[in-house]
């Protein structure tokens, strides 16, 4: 029964129209950007010769412009409209969410500046340097606040599923975003992570994946559970399976990120950790397909006449489509031939197009009119939108898929029984997609065509149009003491006692073997089997508990914290605490020598692992083309890894010694005066610029901090061994007939670059054969 009085609330609809509009003007730049990269792979002159223009640099703008610029604020503009409704309140400060909007604004501007500069982490996803690391961190706090502030502000007692999703991106983002960003600056530009090897490529990975999971996808689950029926004018098809869906997503997602690293030197047991969890996610993902899918019954007519109800149904049709190719993806033998390929990027643009750019579409379409109080411009141009859309991205990923496969298995294809390779030459296989890349920017610039025509349908909508903020009569109720949930009855219930002994018995199912692994599997099945019999007798004290869970926020949030923390946990604690130097096989690392080092960050300020990986898969194929698999040794010190995603260009793993420095020299100045046929641009620029000697002391004091155990060099020590092995490439490029000076980054590069393979030793352990 309803008890208090009444009052009319007014929302802050000016933040959601100010990050409605700031989504569509990134995700024209971040299109764009895409587009031009993807020209550049087969066009390499498009560059024009600019640094701030190559490949290695504009990648990663693209991909933060997409991610953070283009998503981000589209689930700002869906969080914030949706939850001020759901609960009944408005945004608790208006200072908060002003501060939110042009902090997030000046974080994409900075990024947008410092990327093409090469100012750059080397992390794929997590590639921006530490100040602006720490303005991100401060900007989600500002949301956070505002977000839970607002929810303790409500006037709706119970949390509807959208909610639930919203709070665990919140909670989850922050989490993965801090503790993959932890490092150590050498200035104010630039900084090494404290990870380093096998533990920063798990952490990386963790966050990378999860970036995916808690960024692109459960903030669209949520507005999907809001806005699909709003359009649809139906209710969501389930709600108990919206709660299977949201704790079962949530709690599997976070451990899938080592499937990134199959068949490379991580620990077997994370690897299988990785698929195993990858291809339980088939479940939850697509529940939560199934449910918007089915919200629309009954409204399927509405697909002939109405843009909202369009996109809506194929971003759900994408994400189902997605989360099926990602646990196939993760499969160990699937992913021999898909790892390093553009099926990968295939994969990755059809969850961000067609999911996240298809939603983001039906949202803007069935925002527009309400925020700005006038019909949309034209139906015909949204039609439009959604027909080129549609066909950009299914030209997109079938160019993908095609190249990708065929790409995997010209380079894993062996002649005569298997013991030679049927492509050696890398360039014959990259030639041979040459015209699918060249349909992936045709696919790719359909899909901005029609992207740009939906800014201008918005521009003609809301041009000279009066805004209108949304306003509702809600009654003003107080929790009653029975409402409330206490810490104890928090934890000691049902569900969590089932769901806690359940994961312990499974994690020594997995983690064991012998009569233990044989316990923890009957254990298992004997607490699964309890908790069915206690909910066939007892469900409805169970819906009892959680509907009263959904009227107290904080004990939601904290065990949705709970549910995502435990399988990073798992993963990450035993790779940090185990003492680095056990983590070998049978060969580590020496350290690089400054010049090395200065090379080295070179490497990574160009963006060379955007293309070329330094992991030699334990796959004979790969250590055919590219010699002896990786072991986790050798990479043990490098801040960051580099193990690279994807490869245009080969592996560069064992490029150490196999040419000589004039080789080096002249493929950097002009690949194609070396490769024929090479899609890479030339790096004029490093034949001109000075390595900065001068960062060197400061560098190699961070390094010795994070534990690389460099020799306690004095500052003017390290600039002599610099400087004399400068001295010595430059006198041995002279020799080979090649002319520079030693203080040009050329020369720090090719020590580098010659080092790779050659710096370790061997430690005496057993080998592991290749597989």
């Amino acid at each position: 029964m309803t008890t208090g009085q009444k009052t009319i609330i007014e929302f802050n609809d000016k933040i959601v129209r100010q990050f409605l509009l700031a989504s569509v003007i990134w995700g024209a730049v971040g299109m764009l950007v895409g587009v031009l990269i993807a020209t550049q792979l087969n066009f390499w002159q498009v560059n024009f010769g600019q640094q701030w223009l190559s490949f290695g640099r504009l990648r990663p703008l693209h991909t933060n412009a997409v991610i953070f610029a283009f998503v981000g604020n589209m689930m700002f503009a869906g969080v914030y409209y949706s939850t001020q409704r759901l609960v009944k309140a408005r945004l608790a400060s208006d200072f908060l969410s002003n501060l939110h909007f042009w902090g997030w604004q000046l974080i994409i501007v900075s990024a947008a500046i410092t990327l093409p500069l090469g100012l750059t982490r080397g992390k794929e996803y997590a590639e921006l340097i530490w100040p602006i690391n720490i303005a991100v961190a401060l900007i989600w706090v500002v949301f956070a606040v505002n977000f839970f502030w607002t929810l303790a502000k409500r006037h709706e007692k119970s949390l509807y599923v959208a909610i639930w999703f919203y709070i665990a991106t919140i909670i989850t983002v922050a989490m993965l975003y801090i503790v993959n960003h932890l490092s150590i600056p050498t200035s104010w530009v630039h900084s090494y992570p404290v990870f380093g090897g096998v533990q920063d490529g798990l952490v990386q990975w963790w966050y990378g994946h999860n970036a995916v999971a808690f960024f692109l996808t459960t903030p669209i689950l949520g507005i999907m559970y809001y806005f699909l029926p709003k359009a649809a004018e139906r209710p969501v098809y389930s709600y108990r399976l919206s709660v299977i869906h949201f704790w079962s997503l949530v709690f599997l997602y976070i451990w899938a990120g080592p499937h990134h690293l199959l068949n490379t030197a991580l620990p077997n047991w994370l690897q299988l950790l990785g698929m195993t969890f990858s291809l339980m996610l088939w479940a939850p993902s697509w529940g939560g397909m199934l449910n918007g899918l089915l919200t629309l019954r009954g409204a399927w007519g509405k697909l002939r006449t109405d843009p909202v109800i369009k996109f809506f149904a194929a971003g759900v049709t994408f994400y189902g489509m997605a989360t099926f190719e990602g646990p196939l993806l993760s499969i160990k033998s699937v992913n021999a031939l898909a790892h390093y390929s553009d099926w990968i990027i295939g994969h990755v643009h059809g969850g961000a197009l067609g999911w996240n750019g298809f939603m983001a579409a039906g949202m803007f379409y069935w925002l527009v009119p309400r925020l700005w109080n006038r019909p949309l411009h034209s139906q015909s141009l949204a039609n439009l939108h959604f027909w080129l859309g549609m066909f950009g991205i299914l030209l997109y990923m079938g160019a993908m898929w095609a190249s990708g496969i065929t790409q995997g298995l010209m380079l894993n294809a062996t002649a005569e029984g298997g013991t030679i390779l049927k492509y050696p030459n890398f360039l014959e296989t990259l030639n041979s997609i040459r015209f699918l890349m060249l349909l992936r920017v045709v696919g790719g610039g359909a899909y901005l065509t029609g992207f740009l025509i939906m800014a201008y349908n918005i521009f003609r909508s809301i041009r000279g149009a009066q805004v209108v903020n949304g306003s509702m009569e809600v009654y003003v109720e107080k929790h009653t003491p029975e409402e409330t949930l206490s810490a104890g009855a928090t934890i000691f219930n049902a569900p969590v006692i089932f769901s806690t002994l359940g994961c312990l018995a499974a994690f020594i199912w997995m983690f064991t073997t012998g009569w233990l692994n044989i316990l923890g599997l009957v254990a298992t099945a004997f607490c699964v089997l309890l908790a069915i019999g206690h909910f066939q007798s007892r469900g409805k004290s169970w819906g009892e508990w959680y509907d009263k869970l959904l009227l107290n926020a904080l004990p939601f949030t904290v065990l949705t914290f709970l549910a995502v923390a435990v399988g990073g946990l798992i993963q990450i604690i035993p790779m940090l605490t185990i003492e680095r130097r056990l983590q070998t096989e049978d060969r580590v690392a020496a350290v690089y020598t400054p010049l090395e080092l200065a090379g080295r960050d070179l490497f990574v300020r160009e963006g060379c692992y955007t293309c070329h990986s330094q992991m030699i898969r334990t796959l004979v194929p790969d250590v055919m083309r590219y010699g002896d698999y990786s072991r986790l040794g050798e990479s043990i010190w490098d801040h960051p890894y580099q193990w690279g995603s994807r490869r245009a260009g080969p592996d560069l793993a064992r490029v150490g010694g196999k040419y000589n420095h004039a080789w080096h020299y002249d493929h950097m100045r002009d690949p194609r005066a070396i490769s024929t046929g090479s899609n890479m641009p030339a790096y004029t620029w490093l034949h001109e610029q000075e390595t900065d000697y001068a960062a060197l002391p400061s560098k190699i004091r961070v390094q010795r901090m994070l534990g690389v155990p460099f020799p306690n060099w004095s500052p003017a020590e390290i600039d002599a061994l610099a400087k004399a092995q400068a001295k010595q490439i430059t006198q041995e490029l002279r020799d080979q007939g090649r002319f520079t000076e030693p203080n040009k980054e050329i020369v720090a590069l090719t020590a580098y670059l010659q080092s790779l393979g050659k710096k370790w030793q061997a430690t005496g352990a057993q080998v592991t054969s290749a597989k």
